[in-house]
């Protein structure tokens, strides 16, 4: 399926007024709307109440456009996933302390909103913008909100809603479609800004991208072939991206036309404004083509709509399998005419008017100028291309790109990008000239040569056998010598901690940037394999969420793994210090939580091989100066080919308290192995209690056991650490318990996978959650002894699986 990007919108013609006004048709706790009743904003713009859709006879509350007759045109619904058959005895009203809910005649709730404040005079309204709000009728901010529609969109954007996601709390804000014209039922098509690099909007069908809209160019999507405002236009956009957020929203500057845009149910992004003369609505947004399919032409590929075939490959590159290519399979894409070596000359080529590639594997830095951006991808052998990362007054920043690039289009309007080529395709596109100063370099190049071949001979070999680790690493290797000078010789003040593989140091590198040098020990368990496996995949992994790897060190019997420093070290080290945990409030921990799991997801969904971690713990999760969580050591990961989720394995490695059943007993790993770890540190950094080293005075339960008594005791809250009580959301951290509780679960079938979990989290805190099942090893003394509990949480292997 296709998915239209071209969002914004030829909307000249239209724009709209958003003002937060007090609304005379309000829901406080003494009045309550039923079936045939409504409320109507102040301007009489949008009224809610009950309707059901065409062709159905399901009720549902929802939102709609007041003027708008005889269509009634839904922009929100609020119980789509639980339609009602018989209205007469359910009623729409605010509970305190400010929830608003959807009750039946016992009093039961069908649907219900959230907040995690307090009041004693709530009060829910429809404002002028489609917006409905929970408020404190006594908090005289017009702008503060208890709860509010426009964080649960279902398939339309209105002016001023905010599209994006909350870094602090991990909830995002994305349009979901409908299933059907008649079921407003979440379909499969969605809309998210994805942060994920740099941030672009994304159409997906479940998991699988249809659509992008390129990275934001300080302007507009670089996909978007409608022209961007400017200081005439009557609407503005606004993005946003910084530590805290990322979002995408638009506005109007005045109140002539009503405005939408709409996922549709077969996955396209309409932009539409009402014609009270035709009594419809006018489609605004450019029509979807074949080169709006996401990297329909793979990569290094470029689709052009005026060419036939659409798909060709960028200039000074060819076809990756030429028959396939001709016979009109494009998926495989294009590879460069001159392969890149890295240890030779290379070049950047320009490349204009094209939309910028998916940015999932980017970085960016904000204030470099484009021949700085230049220097640093070419430092940087992973580095494939780079672009000015703001187009206006000339151009600043820096966008990089790494790995392959795709979904890349010819546009009128484009962007340039810069390619790393082989130095040769210069030289090529100079002319006569060009090949005569060639003859010249390469002359002088077999004087040289010959000049400096006994050196050469004599340093062959070892140079050979580095040059082939670097190959196969794709990383850079560092000499011994500044490993050594960074960490001041191995100090023992440089030591920051210690794990199955080694000691790990910190170090400052002479320009200044902070290291972290895990060391093979010599008497580690562990040896060249782990480390080569930890690089070859963590060397191929782009995400906020995961520690990145800068470099390694193999020299005589010295073998090291480079890091970037993170300066609050491991999780473990701050949930399990009663002075340290105090530091870490709810909010901190709900948004750890979210970054360990969606760095899991990564893993397993995202990355271009499926990874499965085998070894996912409070320690090896290190947390950054602003205590971002990113999973480390992956010494022990195995990836699965294809659509495979686990495998077998006679040897069985990890670390007890956090090892599946299936796995510890049997070998198999798999992704819900990787679930069960999660949800083992769900709860410990809920609790700040060790799983394997918990204690209770009224049993011998580990720390699984004793959630799930308290969980069929309805105590959940009595799991919680002290010190979070006075911070906690307590639903959000009911949630996450019941969450962790379901990922760690006996049966592999029955837990979720990651890409649930993270909905779970982030998402609809009124939905309700399957109820728990009984935990894996819950009576974990009885098949583990308690004494061999490890309270520093070594890795450990078991070569005979029981």
């Amino acid at each position: 399926m296709e998915a239209s990007f071209f969002l914004l919108f030829i909307l000249s013609f239209y724009s709209c007024v958003h003002k937060i006004s007090t609304t005379t048709d309000v829901i406080t706790t003494n009045h309550s709307i039923i079936d045939g009743e409504t409320i109507v904003s102040s301007g009489r713009t949008f009224e809610m109440g009950f309707f059901s859709p065409s062709d159905s006879s399901k009720r549902y509350i929802g939102i709609w456009y007041k003027q708008i007759l005889p269509m009634q045109t839904v922009v929100w619904v609020a119980n789509r996933e639980k339609p009602l058959t018989n209205t007469s005895s359910v009623v729409l009203k605010v509970t305190k302390p400010g929830i608003l809910a959807l009750l039946n005649d016992r009093n039961e709730t069908i649907w219900s909103t959230n907040t995690s404040r307090s009041v004693q005079n709530p009060v829910a309204l429809l404002l002028d913008s489609g917006n409905l709000v929970v408020k404190d009728a006594n908090d005289g901010n017009s702008k503060r909100f208890l709860w509010q529609s426009f964080n649960i969109p279902t398939d339309t954007l209105l002016p001023h809603m905010k599209l994006g996601e909350n870094f602090q709390t991990g909830e995002e804000v994305y349009l979901s479609a409908w299933k059907n014209d008649s079921d407003p039922t979440p379909g499969e098509f969605t809309l998210h800004v994805d942060p994920t690099g740099y941030p672009q909007v994304l159409v997906k069908r479940g998991t699988s991208v249809l659509g992008s809209s390129g990275p934001w160019n300080g302007l507009r999507w670089s996909g978007d072939r409608a022209p961007p405002p400017n200081q005439s236009s009557i609407y503005e956009i606004q993005f946003g991206f910084n530590k805290e957020e990322v979002f995408w929203s638009y506005y109007f500057i005045n109140s002539l036309v009503l405005p939408r845009m709409v996922l549709t149910n077969n996955g396209y992004l309409q932009g539409l404004m009402w014609v009270d003369q035709t009594k419809s609505w006018l489609h605004l947004s450019l029509p979807p083509n074949t080169c709006d399919t996401y990297s329909l032409c793979g990569a290094y590929g470029s689709c052009d709509i005026e060419n036939s075939p659409v798909c060709g490959c960028l200039d000074k590159f060819v076809a990756k399998y030429p028959q396939q290519w001709k016979n009109g399979n494009w998926s495989k894409g294009c590879v460069r005419r001159k392969p890149i070596d890295c240890n030779k000359e290379h070049v950047f080529l320009k490349y204009s008017g094209i939309k910028l590639p998916d940015t999932k594997y980017s970085k960016y830095n904000k204030t470099m100028t484009l021949d700085r951006c230049r220097q640093v991808c070419s430092s940087n052998c992973s580095c494939t291309a780079y672009s000015s990362l703001d187009i206006r007054n000339g151009g600043k920043g820096c966008l990089f790109w790494f790995g392959e690039l795709v979904d890349i289009k010819k546009m009128s309007g484009g962007q340039d990008i810069y390619i790393r080529m082989d130095s040769s395709e210069l030289v090529s596109k100079a002319g006569s000239n060009g090949k005569k100063a060639k003859i010249l370099a390469v002359s002088f190049s077999l004087l040289m040569a010959m000049i400096l071949l006994g050196l050469v001979l004599l340093m062959y070999k070892r140079k050979k056998k580095k040059l082939k680790l670097k190959e196969e690493f794709e990383l850079p290797l560092f000499q011994l010598s500044t490993i050594t000078r960074a960490t001041n010789n191995f100090s023992v003040n440089n030591k920051i901690g210690e794990g199955g593989f080694g000691p790990v140091y910190k170090g400052v590198l002479e320009e200044g940037q902070e290291i972290a040098v895990k060391r093979l020990s010599r008497t580690s368990m562990q040896g060249f394999d782990e480390l080569k496996n930890e690089v070859i995949y963590i060397a191929k992994l782009q995400h906020r969420n995961l520690v990145r790897l800068l470099g390694c060190c193999i020299q005589g019997e010295e073998k090291m793994l480079i890091y970037e420093y993170m300066p609050n070290k491991s999780l473990d080290s701050h949930i399990f210090d009663e002075t340290k945990s105090k530091l870490l409030d709810w909010p901190k921990r709900f948004n750890i939580i979210n970054g360990i799991a969606r760095g899991l997801l990564y893993l397993h969904q995202d990355s271009r091989l499926r990874i499965i971690h085998r070894d996912l713990k409070a320690s090896n999760v290190l947390l950054d100066i602003e205590m971002n969580p990113k999973i480390s050591d992956f010494g022990l990961a195995r990836s699965v080919a294809g659509n495979d989720m686990g495998a077998n394995t006679s040897h069985v490695v990890g670390t007890h308290g956090y090892m599946s059943p299936e796995y510890a007993v049997g070998g198999t790993f798999s992704v819900k192995s990787d679930v069960f770890s999660f949800g083992v540190l769900l709860l410990e950094i809920v609790s700040s209690k060790r799983n394997r080293a918990f204690v209770h005075h009224d049993h011998n339960l580990n720390l699984l056991g004793h959630a799930w008594k308290l969980y069929k005791e309805d105590r959940s809250l009595e799991l919680i650490d002290d010190q979070l009580v006075d911070s906690c959301n307590f639903t959000q951290v009911l949630r996450s318990i019941q969450v962790g509780l379901l990922c760690v679960q006996q049966c592999p079938e029955d837990r979720p996978n990651v890409s649930s979990v993270v909905m779970m989290l982030g998402t609809g805190h009124g939905s309700l959650l399957p109820e728990a099942k009984e935990p894996g090893f819950f009576p974990e003394r009885e098949v583990f002894d308690a004494d061999t509990s490890s309270k520093n949480e070594v890795t450990i292997s078991m070569l005979d699986p029981r």
